[in-house]
Parts: C-alpha cells; sequence; structure tokens
C-alpha cells in the first residue's frame, strides 16, 4: 500500500480494485449507484404527475444543451483529468455558464426557437479539430472513485430528491386544480420572471411594463433556455425539474469539489450532507427562522435564484482554491487544474455567478481577500496568484453591479447588530448590567448554534494545526466568516442570504476537519458501524421530542427559567438555547461515563471526541426530518396565498392567442382581498404581490403587483406613477375610448384581464373592446 492511501484509508484506485471490478460485471457495478440515483429521480418526478414526455425532453435538455458542451469544454481547459465524475459535473456547471451567453446571443437576436441549435458552437469544433477530439474519450483518469463513496454521493442524491418532493414537488400541483388552491406566495413572481426571459435581454419587471429589473436574474435565463430548447411548459419547468434537477447536481458538484480543495475524498459525501441533509439548530416542531432564512428547508425551494447558484458557487471555490493548494512534495494527490485553463474556469463561474445570486461574489471576494493577506504576512511577499485570482472575481462584481444591479442596494443598509439586538432589546430598562450580559452572550450562542452548527468540523481541524492552516484553508474559513459577518453588519432579512454565501466555504472547511478527526480516531469496522447505529438512533429520537413534544417543552423551559409567561424579547430563543443546554449536560455526563470506561476499555480512549463531534455536526437534521414529517406546518403553509384556477386559465387562455410584446393591464394588484371569506377588504399596499397574471401569461402587465420593484425596496412602497395607476383602474371601471386608444399607443396595451373576484367591469367595457374570454369569474377584452 502506498504512503498516500494510508493519509486516505478511504481512497481506492483503478489498479487496485478487484480484477472483477474492471470487467463488464464490474462496469455494472461502477454505474449501479447513479443509476439508483436517476431512478429515484425519475420516480418522484412520475410520482408527482410529470409527464414521461416533459421528463424526456427534460433529459434530452440536459445531455444536449448542458452536460455535453460543458463538459468538453470544461476538460479542455483542466490540465489533468482526476475522475469522470468530477468532469461530468464540473462540466454541467460550465454548461450553465456557456448556456448564460447563448440565451443573451440568440434571445437578444430574436431567434429563440433556434436556442437548440447552439451546442453545435462547441460540438462542431471538437469534432473537427483533431486536438479537440481527444476530448471526448478521455482515458487518463488518475482515481476511480470507490464503490463505498459512489453509493455515498448516490444516497446524498437520493435524499435531496426524495426531501424535495416531500416539501414541495407533493405539496404544489403543476396547475392549479381548482379555485381552492394555494400557492407560496413568490412562485408565481418567479415564473413570471423566467417569462420574461423567453423574450427580453435584459429582463424587465414583467408586473409594470418597461420597468428596469436590477435584480440577480440569471436562474431565469437558464428556465427560459430549458423551456425553449427541451420545448416544456414554464411551470413544469418551475414546480417539477429545475428544483430537483440542481439540486441533484449541487450534491455531485459538492462532493466532486471537496475532493478536489481537500485532497481526501470523503470529505465529498460529507460536505453534501453538512450542504443539505443537515439543516439549522433549532427547538421547534416546525422551521422556524429567528435569524433570517434556513437555507435547506424554505430557501432551497423557494429561491430558485440560490438554487441555481449554489453549484455555480461550490466551482468557483474549487477553480480559485486549486492555486492555493501549495503541496509541492508530490504529495497532492488530486491534479492540478494548470494556471491557464484555471483562470478561465475563474472568469466563467465568476461571472455566471456575478448576477446568480448578489451575495456570492462579495463572500468570495472576502475569502480570496483574507487568505491573501494572511498569506502576505507570512511569507512577507505578493501572492500574486491570489491576486490575479481576485482581480478576475472583482472584474465579475463590477460587471453585476454596473450592468445588471445599477449600483442598486435593494433596501440594505450598514446598520450592525442590528439583525441580533432586538433580542436583547431592554425597552424597559428592567436588567442590570449582569443580566443584561448574560442576555446578549445567550442570544450569540442561539445565532452560533442556529445558523453555524454544521461548521464545527473546522474547529479540531484548527485546533490540531494550531491555525497553521494551508492557504486554501484560510480561503474557506475568510468565506466561512465573512458570510454571517456580513449579516451581522447589514440590516433586513436578505442579508440572511450572506450566511447563505458564506455556508459552502464552513462546510468544505467543516467536512475536512471532520474527515481528519475520523482517520486519527482509526476505528474499526465494528466501531463505524455502532457510531453509524447510534447517530441514527440519536437522530430519530430527537426528532420524535421536538416533534411530539415541542409545545410542553417551551412551556417547561419557560416556567424553569421565569416562573411565567410573560413576553420577552429573547423569548424565541429560549426553546433552543434550553435544548443545547439539556444536549450539554447529556454530553458531559456521557463524556464522564467514557473516560471511566475508556480506563477499562483500551479502545474507548481518544475516540470519545469523534463521537461528540458527530454528533454536533447532527443536531440540525431533526429540522429537515419534521418538515418531512409534517410539511404543510412549515413556511410553504405560512405564505402561501390563493391562486384560483380561473385566474390561471385566464392568463394561458392570454398566452396562447397574444404575441410576447403584447402588454396586459388589469384589476388585479395583490393577493387580497381573501375573496373566499373578506371579498369586500380593501387591498393594502403592503400586499401588492399580485404576479399570477405576469406569471402564468408570459406577458408584461401594465400595473400588476409592484411591491418588489426594485426601485421601491427600503423607500415608501407606493406606487411611483399614480397618474398611470389612475389610467389603469379607469380603463376597468369607467373606460373611454380616447383612454384606450392612449393606453394602446402609448403603453401597448393590447388586452385586458378583468378579475371578477376583486370586482365588476363597466358594462361599457364591452362596447369599446372586443370580449374574447369570459367564464364568468374572469374576463378578457381585447383592444380594437
Amino acid at each position: 500500500m502506498s504512503t498516500d492511501q494510508l493519509q486516505d484509508p478511504h481512497a481506492e484506485t483503478a489498479a487496485e480494485q478487484p480484477a472483477a471490478r474492471r470487467g463488464p460485471l464490474g462496469a455494472v457495478f461502477r454505474w449501479l449507484p447513479a443509476g439508483a440515483a436517476l431512478a429515484l429521480f425519475y420516480g418522484a418526478l412520475l410520482a408527482s404527475h410529470t409527464s414521461p414526455l416533459d421528463i424526456a425532453k427534460y433529459t434530452f435538455y440536459a445531455v444536449w444543451a448542458v452536460l455535453l458542451p460543458g463538459t468538453l469544454v470544461y476538460r479542455s481547459l483542466r490540465r489533468t483529468p482526476h475522475t469522470l465524475i468530477e468532469d461530468l459535473a464540473l462540466g454541467a456547471v460550465t454548461g450553465l455558464a456557456l448556456e448564460l451567453a447563448a440565451w443573451a446571443l440568440f434571445t437578444g437576436l430574436g431567434v429563440q426557437s433556434a436556442a437548440i441549435v447552439w451546442p453545435l458552437a462547441v460540438v462542431l469544433p471538437f469534432a473537427l479539430v483533431p486536438r479537440l477530439r481527444r476530448h471526448w474519450r478521455p482515458r487518463d483518469y488518475t482515481a476511480r472513485p470507490s464503490l463505498g463513496w459512489s453509493w455515498a454521493v448516490a444516497g446524498t442524491v437520493a435524499s435531496t430528491t426524495a426531501y424535495i418532493y416531500r416539501v414541495f414537488m407533493d405539496m404544489y400541483p403543476v396547475l392549479p386544480p381548482d379555485d381552492r388552491t394555494r400557492q407560496f406566495v413568490d412562485l408565481p413572481y418567479l415564473l413570471s420572471l423566467a417569462g420574461n426571459a423567453k423574450h427580453n435581454v435584459p429582463l424587465t419587471l414583467p408586473q409594470v411594463s418597461g420597468e428596469p429589473l436590477a435584480y440577480h436574474w440569471f436562474a431565469f435565463a437558464h428556465m427560459a433556455m430549458t423551456s425553449s430548447i427541451g420545448h416544456i411548459d414554464l411551470p413544469v419547468v418551475e414546480m417539477r425539474l429545475m428544483v430537483p434537477g440542481l439540486c441533484a447536481l449541487l450534491m455531485v458538484v459538492a462532493a466532486v469539489v471537496a475532493w478536489r480543495v481537500t485532497d481526501r475524498a470523503w470529505a465529498g459525501p460529507v460536505a453534501g450532507l453538512l450542504l443539505f441533509a443537515i439543516g439549522e439548530f433549532n427547538a421547534a416542531g416546525s422551521p422556524r427562522l429567528p435569524f433570517g432564512s434556513a437555507t435547506t428547508s424554505v430557501m432551497i425551494w423557494a429561491s430558485l435564484s440560490l438554487t441555481y447558484c449554489q453549484p455555480l458557487l461550490l466551482a468557483l471555490i474549487a477553480a480559485v482554491g486549486d492555486g492555493l493548494i501549495g503541496r509541492k512534495d508530490g504529495t497532492r494527490r488530486v491534479p492540478a487544474w494548470g494556471r491557464g485553463g484555471r483562470y478561465a474556469l475563474i472568469a466563467l463561474f465568476a461571472f455566471a455567478s456575478s448576477a446568480a445570486k448578489a451575495t456570492s461574489l462579495p463572500v468570495t471576494l472576502a475569502a480570496v481577500a483574507f487568505a491573501g493577506v494572511i498569506m502576505l504576512i507570512r511569507d512577507r511577499r505578493i501572492p500574486w496568484d491570489v491576486v490575479g485570482a481576485g482581480a478576475v472575481v472583482v472584474a465579475a462584481q463590477f460587471f453585476s453591479t454596473a450592468v445588471i444591479f445599477n449600483f442598486q442596494s435593494y433596501g440594505l443598509g450598514v446598520h450592525p447588530l442590528v439583525n441580533l439586538s432586538g433580542y436583547w432589546a431592554d425597552p424597559q430598562n428592567q436588567r442590570g448590567q449582569v443580566s443584561q450580559a448574560f442576555v446578549i452572550a445567550s442570544v450569540w450562542v442561539a445565532f452560533l448554534l442556529n445558523s453555524q452548527l454544521r461548521v464545527a468540523g473546522a474547529l479540531p481541524l484548527m485546533w490540531r494545526r494550531k491555525l497553521r492552516l494551508e492557504p486554501v484553508q484560510w480561503m474557506l474559513l475568510g468565506g466561512a466568516i465573512a458570510g454571517p459577518a456580513v449579516f451581522l453588519m447589514l440590516n433586513g432579512w436578505n442579508s440572511s442570504y450572506f450566511t447563505h454565501a458564506g455556508l459552502p466555504f464552513g462546510v468544505l472547511l467543516s467536512a475536512w476537519g471532520y474527515c481528519e478527526a475520523f482517520e486519527r480516531a482509526r476505528l474499526s469496522r465494528a466501531a463505524k458501524a455502532v457510531l453509524a447505529v447510534v447517530s441514527l438512533a440519536g437522530v430519530a429520537a430527537l426528532t420524535a421530542l421536538l416533534h411530539y413534544g415541542e409545545r410542553r417543552w417551551r412551556e417547561t423551559v419557560e416556567n424553569l427559567l421565569w416562573g411565567n409567561h410573560e413576553w420577552h424579547t429573547y423569548g424565541e430563543l429560549v426553546p433552543m438555547l434550553g435544548l443545547a443546554a439539556a444536549l450539554a449536560a447529556v454530553v458531559l455526563v456521557g463524556g464522564l461515563l467514557w473516560w471511566l470506561a475508556s480506563r477499562r476499555f483500551e479502545g474507548l480512549r481518544k475516540r470519545g471526541g469523534i463521537v461528540v463531534l458527530t454528533g454536533a455536526l447532527l443536531l440540525g437534521t431533526p429540522t429537515l426530518m419534521i418538515d418531512v414529517i409534517t410539511p404543510y406546518s412549515g413556511l410553504a403553509s405560512f405564505g402561501a396565498v390563493p391562486l384560483p384556477a380561473s385566474r390561471v386559465d385566464a392568463a394561458r387562455w392570454v398566452r396562447d392567442h397574444s404575441n410576447p410584446d403584447d402588454v396586459l393591464l388589469t384589476n388585479s394588484h395583490c393577493t387580497t382581498p381573501d375573496y373566499f371569506r373578506e371579498p369586500d377588504k380593501v387591498c393594502d399596499v403592503m400586499d401588492m404581490q399580485s404576479f399570477w397574471l405576469s406569471g402564468y401569461s408570459e406577458r408584461s402587465v401594465l400595473i400588476e403587483g409592484w411591491i418588489f420593484a426594485p426601485r421601491l425596496q427600503g423607500a415608501d412602497l407606493t406606487f411611483w406613477d399614480q397618474d398611470l395607476l389612475a389610467m389603469n383602474e379607469q380603463a376597468v371601471k369607467a373606460p373611454t375610448a380616447p383612454l384606450l386608444q392612449r393606453l394602446s399607443a402609448e403603453h401597448h396595451v393590447r388586452f385586458v384581464v378583468v378579475d371578477r373576484h376583486i370586482g365588476q367591469e363597466s358594462p361599457e367595457l364591452a362596447s369599446l373592446a372586443e370580449k374574447v374570454y369570459d367564464t364568468g369569474k374572469m374576463a378578457v377584452y381585447k383592444l380594437r
């Protein structure tokens, strides 16, 4: 056995696999994990009533327009092949980046129907140029994943697929079946952006025709290309295909990036589990959000931009980090990419990430700067490679800030600790200095436990190395710190996306530390099995405790601390802190018993740490398990608003009978009035969240719901053009021929869509425009 394998007992090279594994039967076994994960993926789609034809179309699109061109380009840029799975995973991410350029070209030229041919721009050169042909089938891979590794990664893919099916695909139909249907409020808005991306470069705000959209909208260009190339209905892309598809890709990318960055194969599936299968630590029987949005339990399906961005961000981390792995003594087993190709990949991933999610590049820049400063102090010379990589990321950040976001801040401002200080506020000045200091410290502990527990694996890594970290580890640590640090410096719920951007950095470092600790423990096979069984049993027990005893637990903790049920600013955090204290007590008692037992049983010595670390990393798992058990109790139910089938049917009729440049006019601007219970309720300006017409018609609306307009974030939410709003309302309630003519000539209004749940249109409208659609609940008029 080689020295490399002694350092990583999990490594397994192709040459050392049994001969049977290299034959036809071995090929079947090697591809069986991927086949099983793919079968579950297709099974989840079929179980959620996805058409087999749509599944086939999506498969064709993913292979032809993403995987094939991306893999060929990635192979031409990386120097030495590592593994086939890395080529395919990072090739798919490269394909997502290339797709953006193809979308801009074909959509900008107005030939979206021809976008299916764009991969030929890659395929033909690689087929015709002799030097490029070798990339079709490289044969000199330096490693082959073991069968156990493959099954572990397939397991992470399967767990994400099962979770997404349960909490998203099984909850929401593709299209509402009746007028009682409800849907999460953001989903029609995201659908409207994808519909706009099918026809506009750059995007505009669909709810206010012609309004610029200073927003991270690259994910919706991806949805548009999926729909255009695959000829798949956009709601199917959003509600069935995109989320599980990108989550499966995310798990594989996390595995190969962790392997590449840490040089440890088994850091891959560990990183995937920490990134997705483990949620935020909480003590609630349903997902709660004390410190902003939750990465997994909500945002992975409700924030499509986050879902789309995560693989790109991980690939960017790999590209930048590859130049910081400074093992010159030949002990590095994962081959480097080479400087030229690496910089090209940094540029691809950075510019694709720039407007995929606005929080990604600032955290990446902070990580690169952190590593660069440490290297400058340590080596007393400028790390030019770091400077070069940082310069590329800066250029991408400037592009997004100036060109895409138009220097909009979206309401974010510098307000240090405002996202925490509300929990320790003492408006009545009832606490003494000691009590206030204790409350402040407790809030900090709650924040770290809730959002950063998955990064605990980094602690033994730093402790063991006495902070003498490698440059790539400094970069990961910088990103892990920068994400939550920016959240703490800014105001508002949206700032929590910076925490999400820092999480991949922290997860990679945590997986690295956990694998090192696991290797040092040198557990036998039986001990590993016992650790796995005990861990699963512990997760199951804690899940049951939180699910069935949450209310009693909250009351017990409150009684122990206060003896009453008075409201306190920190009250929401008390159950979590109480649970943490109870678990800490269990650990202390268990640690004492372990120490006593280790004096008699030598096999227990120096192995208690890996047990505690495993338990700490798994403490967030019950959050997702409870979400699976009761998916209707989380934010998916809380944020749901009415989406009647009658509305959607009318919008889709307009889509099928109009041109992409036609503008619609409607009397629907908000999610209320809830016409099932309060038909006469007046719509409040804070509730201008009606996005169904622009979403399902794939057309721009003169004025629909304007609350998400970039110009309003952090400002007065009143519509900025009251004269235009008055004209809009008059067109339905008191239309005149000159008014309709003006709307048609100046604003390109072609159809008036009346939602009679909100109010009846004027009888005069039928004499001034042609009624082309009427179901009693909805009516559509075409201007003459």
